[in-house]
């Protein structure tokens, strides 16, 4: 049993609960944040991983959705105070969420109702240690237009599950998702990244997939720190079946790389030098290694 911060107070997680007549449940009226924390080599120190920036973004993602956000410094505080409650000495997850809170019927974006809460879990992997079997997904990911794809909104997450759904159903571990023009946009629940000749290829945030805080801290890692090439832009279906090496990213994701697309082999189907290398650094990067990273972890203890 853990606790669970809501709305001001702490609360055993089992009596952190919403009615079922709540528009968060009825509607999925709210968005949330994924954020990690990393046990650092002394197994004491736990490094959260760009709070400030997840928080930056909850609170756009509050603006979009009309959601009352509270001060982002508070929401600083709450989060590490959550993991010292839950006395977090591990690989930890801390989820975040604002919600449309009100048991009236209609769903309607009402600012006055907005419930603020937060919970932490261990986790190590999310998916993988291994390459992984993806396809392409016969469900297209969801257009910005029709539910706000760069921020993470709760109800939004019903074309992710389909998605992923049909994936496993078909042997494969993930899916990855066109836009209704075809284009790549993403994986079910996250980035993707293309190797070809060496260099890194990605599709923008404006094919219709989250402004992912994970993708741009690889993208200044590959960049500045291992003097890789990274171009962004749209990325057709095909590129998958001839690209060098893909890997995946996101706050759960991590980098994992892919062995294969549809049942094409991604190169020799291991991952592929040039992923497993900036997996390697983002690992050192999360985990305190790197000193001139440090100031995008903030220490629990």
């Amino acid at each position: 049993m853990g606790t669970t911060y809501i709305d001001g107070r702490w609360v055993d997680d089992a009596d952190a609960t919403l009615s079922v007549r709540s528009r968060a449940v009825n509607y999925g009226l709210g968005c949330f944040a994924g954020v990690r924390g990393y046990l650092a080599d002394d197994n004491e120190q736990v490094y959260v991983f760009r709070l400030d920036r997840h928080i930056d973004r909850l609170s756009y993602q509050a603006k979009i959705l009309y959601l009352a956000m509270p001060d982002p410094s508070s929401v600083h505080d709450t989060l590490l105070e959550l993991l010292r409650k839950n006395d977090a000495r591990y690989d930890v997850y801390i989820r975040p969420l604002l919600l449309h809170n009100s048991n009236e019927l209609a769903p309607i974006l009402d600012p006055a109702t907005t419930t603020f809460v937060a919970y932490s879990m261990p986790l190590k992997r999310y998916l993988s240690d291994d390459a992984i079997d993806v396809c392409v997904s016969p469900w297209r990911r969801t257009s910005d237009n029709a539910i706000p794809s760069r921020a993470k909104p709760t109800g939004g997450y019903v074309n992710s599950a389909l998605a992923r759904k049909d994936a496993i159903d078909n042997g494969f571990a993930e899916a990855i998702m066109l836009t209704e023009a075809g284009k790549v946009s993403e994986g079910s629940a996250e980035h993707i990244f293309l190797v070809r000749d060496g260099a890194l290829f990605s599709p923008p945030s404006t094919e219709d997939n989250l402004d992912g805080i994970t993708r741009q801290s690889l993208i200044s890692l590959a960049t500045e720190d291992l003097g890789l090439e990274f171009v962004e832009r749209p990325i057709g279906r095909t590129e998958l079946y001839s690209a060098d090496e893909i890997f995946l990213c996101g706050t759960g994701a991590e980098v994992t790389p892919v062995a294969s697309v549809d049942r094409r082999l991604v190169g020799d189907g291991s991952g592929g030098s040039v992923s497993k290398m900036i997996q390697q650094h983002y690992e050192d990067v999360v985990r305190g290694r790197v000193e001139h990273r440090m100031g995008w972890l903030t220490p629990v203890w």
